[in-house]
């Protein structure tokens, strides 16, 4: 079973800056994101309670927008406090609380038993949670450069490229470098590319991050984890050694060491993301038709190849290869990645048993073709798709 995106000229598109924010500014964020994580956890009691009650009662008792909005606007009447900050920013804290109460409980209901809840959200601690604020076109605004957010919060914005159109909505973040972030949503006119008529072929590995019927195209495993693993060993060990009792302030040489472990951690992620994207933008310019593996790496994870999968980011590529793909125009089958190793892509046939992961040469036992394990699903990719393989760059496997 296959399914084919394709985005129309014009769609939505993020755009994020860093910030400078000076101590003014940064006292008022600070204090705007105390009101919403207590506006967070307290749907997070309600949600919990909600729970409880239809579990013993018999009457269903309801948690969703309404009674939450219900909740806030009692919250803003009886505390002052709450009502000092900006109601915007505190409906978009139940808006998002919504979103994902709602994705947890569709996984519930499709992998988990309900009593077990898992995935649910969860309270957000003080020292734990990294801010994050959004607001809506009526919460900003942008004057002389800066951004001006409800509750006379003024930032200075590093404009490294101008935005296209007004933004309808921004999000202000901090990381875990303690850096601060406006990401700016926009409405952006999508560039065409030239159709070329080809078709390629995508599975996703472990040895390497993506096989294509294309030898020019294959990403390799870059291993950036594991070249800054031992750094980034030595850092954690640090900060074990630093670590204070619980309820007690930290050190200055632990937040040192933690502050190091993530800047390292935060460089192997960025290089992760910009070598898929330079990969994404080759393909898609190369190719009108992409046949992609709809491959959930969740469950490497568990398996003993947590580590080298993880480093691998198959999501990660596989997400901005689908990104890349609806910008500029081209059509993506994601084909359901069932039996693809098992099966022939020179006649059909499947195999009477799973390969192991250990052989590498796939062996077709009726017609005897003999081809690169990786190399025979990316082609069945092409197959299954109905994708002519005369416009793809097909291998003979007999050749491989």
């Amino acid at each position: 079973m296959t399914t084919s995106t394709q985005l129309g000229d014009a769609g939505y598109a993020r755009y994020t800056y860093r910030l400078r924010v000076s101590s003014t500014a940064l006292a008022g964020l600070d204090a705007e994101w105390a009101r919403c994580r207590w506006v967070w956890n307290e749907c997070v009691a309600m949600s919990r309670k909600v729970h409880e009650l239809n579990r013993i009662a018999v009457e269903k008792v309801s948690c969703g927008p309404a009674q939450l909005d219900k909740m806030l606007t009692d919250a803003r009447t009886a505390m002052g406090w709450l009502r000092e900050g900006s109601s915007v920013a505190q409906q978009q804290t139940i808006r998002d609380f919504g979103k994902s109460r709602a994705k947890a409980l569709k996984d519930i209901k499709a992998q988990l038993p309900m009593r077990r809840r898992a995935g649910m959200p969860k309270v957000k601690t003080k020292r734990e949670a990294l801010p994050s604020l959004n607001y809506t076109r009526r919460g900003f605004r942008l004057k002389d450069g800066r951004l001006r957010l409800a509750g006379g919060i003024a930032l200075t914005v590093m404009w490294s490229r101008d935005l296209p159109s007004n933004p309808t909505s921004v999000r202000v973040y901090r990381d875990s470098l303690g850096h601060w972030y406006a990401s700016f949503v926009v409405a952006t006119a999508f560039e065409q590319l030239a159709p070329t008529g080809r078709a390629l072929g995508i599975d996703w590995g472990v040895k390497e991050t993506a096989t294509t019927t294309s030898d020019a195209h294959d990403l390799p495993h870059a291993q950036h984890g594991k070249v800054a693993a031992a750094k980034l060993a030595g850092y954690q060990k640090m900060m074990a050694r630093r670590r204070t009792p619980k309820n007690r302030p930290e050190t200055a040489g632990y937040r040192t060491a933690r502050r190091a472990a993530a800047k390292l951690s935060k460089k192997i992620a960025r290089r992760r993301q910009d070598i898929g994207r330079k990969w994404a933008k080759a393909v898609v310019r190369d190719f009108e038709h992409l046949a992609v593996e709809d491959f959930r790496p969740k469950f490497l994870a568990k398996s003993t190849m947590a580590r080298k999968a993880a480093d691998a980011s198959i999501a990660a590529t596989k997400t901005a290869l689908c990104e890349m793909a609806r910008k500029h125009g081209r059509v993506v089958h994601l084909v359901n990645p069932a039996h693809t190793t098992m099966d022939c892509a020179q006649c059909g046939a499947r195999a009477k048993h799973a390969l192991p992961l250990s052989e590498r040469t796939y062996t077709c036992t009726a017609c005897g073709v003999q081809s690169p394990r990786d190399k025979n699903s990316a082609h069945v990719m092409l197959v299954r798709a109905g994708l002519n393989p005369a416009g793809a760059d097909l291998v003979s496997p007999a050749t491989c």
